[in-house]
């Protein structure tokens, strides 16, 4: 038991290490939601709001059909199991996802982007109320309402944004990753540094 806990304790003193370099990198912490949001202001020419906290949006789109429009910034490790839908105002949700997790499973959740999804927030929310679902923190969300918002991979189901061969390209690199470790390893080197 010892042992673990020594095994532990270094795990976490290499996650923190590699945290202050993300931290570092984009300005803002390392949490799964902050990370998203700089990926989001690079890919989607974003601005961001000064302050992680503002109320209701992350940033205002600077470029292309939406230049002008405010957007909140989600970051989860599977949508399907409900997104947070503020009381505050913003026109547009932008979603990014891992893949989904299957059901019943406790694990490890890498941190990637297998799908990003573009939601126009009044027509959402027409959507949802309609239907009588509750609004809030894990707002229920359809495979349905998912791949209508759908942005990427593959065909832009949401007109509203088109996006080109270089965003594609960009959001590929936190697609899936195979990661193979030799037995054996130090502890502290097996760990995956794409938590969600």
């Amino acid at each position: 038991m010892t042992e673990k806990l020594h095994r532990l304790a270094a795990l976490l003193q290499a996650r923190d290490d590699l945290d202050t370099r993300i931290a570092a990198l984009t300005g803002r912490s390392a949490r799964p939601g902050d990370i998203g949001e700089f990926i989001a202001a690079q890919v989607f020419d974003i601005e961001l709001a000064s302050t992680a906290i503002q109320a209701g949006y992350d940033g205002v789109f600077r470029s292309g059909p939406l230049a002008g429009r405010t957007v909140n910034v989600k970051t989860y490790g599977d949508a399907f199991t409900g997104i947070d839908i503020s009381p505050h105002p913003c026109e547009f949700y932008l979603v990014f996802s891992g893949p989904p997790r299957p059901l019943g499973a406790v694990r490890h959740h890498q941190w990637q982007i297998s799908a990003a999804y573009l939601f126009d927030t009044p027509r959402l929310l027409e959507t949802l109320t309609s239907r009588g679902v509750k609004i809030g923190i894990a707002t229920s969300i359809r495979r349905s309402d998912l791949d209508a918002a759908r942005i990427f991979p593959g065909t832009n189901a949401t007109p509203a944004l088109h996006l080109t061969p270089e965003q594609t390209a960009l959001l590929s690199l936190f697609g899936a990753q195979v990661t193979s470790r030799p037995a054996g390893d130090q502890p502290g080197s097996d760990i995956n540094y794409q938590d969600s």
